[in-house]
């Protein structure tokens, strides 16, 4: 950008290019902060957004992959001009692991005599660089031989080395070809018939009704530990619960329906506590109340969740087991009031957007921290804050129009108060059902990319290895050496009694002293 104490020229002709030069210049930075509006705007759509609206994240990252691209081939093309210096990778580069291999090159000079006299030098240091190399996945054959012994003297005399067990007997794949089917369409959402055509293209004709049957057999193989995980975490004082549907082959009519994908998650980094995390999915054939019921049968600690209708009769004292303790979202309610504001001008509804905004700001402070410092601080500085946004609530609704949009908005909140503000008595809370609204994102990728499941029991098996998968990313554990491990394990008969050592978060310890 042309400064201000730049000489102007004084002829014509070179003023008349200083003003051509300055006008393309303001188009560009219009055309970058038009371009920064439609990502902000683009942003927002997808947090706040209507449903109709909304963008997926895994779309919005692919605009934003787009547009940097798009970025960095101008910087590109200007420096292949001479118009600008070489640029460099963006943001701060992180150590690579140490559990990489590292194949070392090194360039040595042409010649190590001396440019002088001509005598031999010596080293006296050397300059170091890492880069980050790949060897493309590539499959291969593993070939098992087992030897015959006979004695020359004792005719009847044989011996051999057992037969090594195998998950699917006299099958084709090995546990870890296996695994890696699992994870590329459980953790990766790669459709099986997009996984056969990988396959094809290095020369391995294998049929997807072939992959289907491998994937079915590992999901009864990896069924009791999804029992047990969910037995674990229903043992937790507190869970998120949420559904999501997913479309399900329905062959007496030849098409598909409606079923639901419930899930309870645990999560209690957010105030210290030593649970792991883990996500366990099942699948339902509806979304009624008594699906609800059996999925948190037998529970009696703290339930965040929505306002739907089905979680609430959990709350039933009469409930076998007893009642819950639900905790509402405040991020529910705060996405209604956004989609007023959106529409128009809607002073309450901004207001109410500033307000809750504040005590989001006080989580981001205390997230970590003890649950006991949590409680004290959401009482010193955030209880006060809703109690004013109550009474302010109550005198704005008392002027609203009782069939307007942001009266029922104010009533809906005013309907959960009480699971709304649980969150000030207890720091084991969360302000939101965020952490289980994020484990439902890639049932909703699977669900865009394998179109439907083939049947009930096979939404069944989706929901069961999916589990493992997701619990294995809240733990940072490699889905593909867990599952090759662990099927690895299994069908070499591991005993029954041992099976919480195979869970996703204590996958690392029993990998390193395997």
């Amino acid at each position: 950008m042309t400064t201000q104490g730049e000489a102007l020229p004084e002829d014509a002709e070179s003023l008349r290019a200083l003003v051509l030069r300055l006008l393309a210049e303001r188009d560009e930075l219009a055309d970058d902060l038009e371009r920064a509006h439609r990502i902000i705007r683009q942003l927002q759509r997808a947090r706040f957004g209507r449903r109709s609206e909304k963008l997926d994240a895994d779309q919005l990252q692919l605009i934003l992959e787009e547009r940097q691209i798009e970025a960095v081939r101008d910087t590109v093309t200007a420096e292949k001009s001479g118009k600008a210096p070489r640029s460099k990778e963006p943001g701060k580069r992180k150590s690579l692991p140490a559990h990489l291999p590292r194949i070392e090159v090194v360039l040595e000079p042409e010649t190590t005599c001396c440019p002088c006299c001509h005598g031999v030098m010596h080293v006296i240091g050397e300059e170091k660089s890492e880069r980050l190399d790949v060897i493309p996945a590539q499959f291969r054959i593993l070939v098992t031989r087992r030897p015959k012994y006979a004695c020359r003297a004792c005719v009847e005399a044989i011996v051999q080395a057992p037969a090594a067990e195998r998950l699917i007997r006299a099958g084709l794949p090995t546990e870890a070809l296996v695994a890696h089917v699992l994870v590329s369409k459980y953790a990766w959402h790669l459709p099986l018939y997009r996984q056969a055509q990988i396959m094809l293209a290095q020369g391995i004709e294998i049929d997807r009704s072939v992959l289907a049957f491998w994937v079915g057999y590992a999901g009864v193989e990896l069924m009791p530990l999804w029992r047990r995980m969910r037995e674990i975490l229903l043992g937790s004082a507190r869970l998120f619960v949420d559904e999501t549907w997913a479309p399900v082959l329905d062959p007496g009519r030849g098409r598909t329906k409606k079923g639901y994908f419930w899930s309870i998650a645990r999560d209690d980094r957010a105030w210290g506590g030593i649970g792991p995390p883990g996500i366990v999915y099942t699948y339902a054939p509806g979304r009624g109340g008594e699906h609800a019921a059996a999925l948190l049968e037998g529970y009696s600690g703290i339930v965040q969740c929505d306002g739907y209708a089905a979680y609430k009769q959990l709350a039933d004292p009469g409930r076998k087991g007893g009642a819950v303790v639900l905790a509402f979202c405040w991020s529910h309610w705060r996405r209604q009031f956004y989609e007023i504001a959106e529409d128009g001008p809607a002073p309450i509804a901004e207001e109410m957007l500033r307000r809750i905004a504040s005590l989001y700001a006080i989580e981001a402070q205390i997230r970590g921290r003890s649950a006991e410092e949590r409680r004290s601080i959401r009482q010193r500085e955030s209880k006060p804050l809703v109690e004013a946004l109550r009474r302010w609530l109550e005198v704005q609704l008392a002027r609203l129009a009782p069939k307007s949009d942001t009266a029922g908005v104010i009533r809906y909140g005013f309907n959960h108060w009480e699971g709304l503000i649980r969150f000030l008595e207890d720091g084991r809370i969360e302000i939101d059902t965020n952490v289980v609204e994020r484990s439902m994102r890639p049932i909703g990728l699977s669900r865009r990319n394998a179109l439907f499941a083939g049947h009930d029991t096979g939404a069944a098996n989706w929901a069961c290895i999916a589990s493992l998968v997701e619990t294995c990313k809240l733990n940072r554990v490699d889905p593909q050496a867990y599952l090759t491990g662990v099927l690895t394990r299994l069908v070499n008969l591991w005993p029954a009694s041992r099976i919480d050592e195979l869970m996703p978060w204590a996958w690392a310890p029993v990998r390193d002293a395997a």
